[in-house]
């Protein structure tokens, strides 16, 4: 894929929630396009629609009306197997809360996805280490999670993410239970990453310590894009 090349588009992008007699718009008629290599982040008041935006985006939800394109795949269309297929294949998802498998360690938690892809043990072991160098945790790679501090698991979170190198990730709100040097810590790396790897990055988010790194900011309210703004 070529630099500023059109990874994800949506058009009219509606998603509603049935609230007993009313409806709750979640996102309301969204039109965006990300290219690769972006460093963006959905901001603004919670029940804005960030992580709806996410979650479609991630094929792990289906929008009302509208479209979401993702590397050239219509997530609407998509069956179960096909959408599993597309987050196994391009897409790396990162929590505020790690989700980490609490009994494995920190090399078994990277290791996971390549096993979904039937990466031969080799290639696993090669991956994993490049992957847990890369967040600088190669030296606690036999560590259960239960062994590592908060900013520790986040890092073998990202790790995990960036393990099969995709496209695009996608992190809702990574930072939320992180002291402020472990945000600025685990910031810097996904940006380092976003720089070397090309890789797509779209958070949502409202910590502002997220947003001093965007390169790219998207404002929703109530479901809108109000704001659209390219940061220097």
């Amino acid at each position: 894929m070529r630099k500023g090349e059109i990874l994800i588009e949506t058009k009219d992008l509606v998603k509603i929630y049935p609230m007993g007699r009313h409806e709750l718009v979640a996102l309301n008629r969204v039109n965006l396009i990300f290219r690769k290599g972006e460093f963006a982040g959905l901001v603004g008041p919670s029940g804005s629609g960030k992580t709806t935006l996410l979650n479609i985006i991630g094929s792990l939800d289906l929008p009302t009306s509208g479209s979401a394109v993702v590397m050239e795949r219509r997530v609407e269309e998509l069956s179960h197997k096909e959408a599993a297929r597309l987050r196994n294949e391009h897409i790396g998802f990162i929590f505020q809360t790690f989700n980490l498998l609490p009994y494995y360690t920190a090399y078994e938690n990277v290791e996971f996805p390549l096993l979904l892809l039937k990466v031969s043990a080799s290639e696993r072991r090669r991956r994993v280490m490049e992957a847990l160098d890369w967040v600088r945790l190669a030296d606690r790679a036999s560590s259960r999670p239960a062994q590592l501090s908060g900013g520790e698991c986040q890092r073998v979170a990202i790790a995990r993410a960036i393990v099969k190198q995709p496209a695009i990730i996608l992190a809702d709100e990574p930072t939320a239970n992180l002291d402020a040097e472990n945000s600025h810590n685990i910031l810097q790396i996904m940006a380092e990453l976003n720089h070397e790897l090309g890789t797509t990055f779209i958070f949502a988010t409202h910590d502002e310590k997220v947003i001093s790194y965007l390169k790219r900011k998207i404002t929703l309210f109530d479901g809108r894009v109000v704001k659209d703004e390219i940061i220097s």
